[in-house]
Order: structure tokens, then sequence, then C-alpha cells
């Protein structure tokens, strides 16, 4: 499965990066705050935008720390402008509370300060870069992974959802995200109980 060395969410809108970050927004002249449009040309990838929105939104499920979610709205909201954010963190939300009410397991995000991702967050990336690049059979098998269990449905309604909205804001993640799931399924998860 992929790791990517990317910056976590907190530390990135600090400045701080990880090993493997491109140019950071410390790095913006002093002479005033950048604007929206440079804050969006300099933005993370959107792999990294949408790993981070879904570690938040399913920490903030978890733990019922509503300081998870507004780190994901600032990190939204300081990379997409808060009109566009007000959109996306909406079908965020959405999508990782589908995720989170037809999972059969227990989901699994690293901390929100730590650099990479896990297996569920690569699975959840890989599912919005399937649906953007019209992998539908793909983008099934990372919802039946990522939830171990058939009823996928709405997950993927909210997937596509917030996939194409993403997409209207230009950030398409990579094909290369796509990962081939049917090696992380567990075949007893479709056997009737």
């Amino acid at each position: 499965m992929k790791k990517i060395g990317a910056p976590a969410m907190g530390l990135r809108l600090a400045g701080v990066a990880c090993a493997g970050d491109r140019a950071g927004l410390a790095d913006e002249p002093v002479s005033g705050p950048p604007s929206a449009d440079a804050l969006i040309a300099r933005s993370m990838p959107p792999e990294l935008l949408v790993g981070y929105g879904f570690r938040g939104w399913i920490s903030g499920l978890k733990t019922g720390d509503v300081g998870c979610w507004e780190q994901v709205w600032r990190l939204y909201s300081s990379l997409l402008g808060p009109r566009r954010a007000e959109f996306a963190v909406a079908n965020l939300a959405q999508w990782a509370k589908s995720v989170s009410a037809a999972n059969r397991g227990s989901l699994n995000v690293r901390p929100l300060d730590a650099c990479g991702f896990c297996r569920d967050e690569c699975l959840a990336i890989s599912m919005i870069a399937a649906s953007q690049h019209n992998t539908c059979p793909a983008m099934r098998a990372c919802a039946f992974a990522l939830i171990d269990s058939s009823h996928v449905e709405d997950v993927l309604h909210h997937a596509g959802t917030y996939a194409i909205l993403m997409r209207s804001f230009d950030q398409v993640v990579p094909p290369s995200w796509i990962v081939n799931a049917n090696a992380y399924v567990d075949p007893a998860a479709d056997r009737p109980h």
C-alpha cells in the first residue's frame, strides 16, 4: 500500500513540513498574507486534501472531538477559500458519516499530526480517485474493502458526490492512487451470517 511522506494537516498550515513535502506556506513573503489565488496555486496535492479530510472527519466521529472537524475546516478553507470549503466539507462529512455508519469493523485512521496514510485512509483516497477517473469497479471494490460489508450503495453515492465536487474545484486525485482493493477484502465478508 502506498505511503506518502506528507505534512500533517495541522502542521501544514503552520508552515512546518514532514520529509518530502513540497514548498510550504511558510515560504510566502513576509509582505502580507498570501492571496486566495496564491494559496490555491500552492496548495497541497488533492490526494492529501482528501486523505487529511477523511482522517480528520473520521477522528471526530470516533472521538466526539469537534476540534478534529475544526482542523479540517481550517485546512479546506485555507486551501479552497471559505465558500468552496463550505460545500467541500459538507460533502466530505456526508461521505465520512456514510462510511462510518456502514462499517462492520473499526475504521482506522492515523493521528491528525501523523505523516503518511494507513490502509483505510489509502482505500478512502483510492475510492475518490476511482470515482473521479470513472473506474466504477475499483470504486466499489475500495468501498467494499473499507467498510467490510456488501452494503456499499450509500457510501458510493456520497463518495461520488464528494468526488465530483472536488473535481469541479480542480482537486483531482491522480489515477496512481487507485489500488487493487481486492487484495484487502475479507472473503468471509460477503457470506451470509
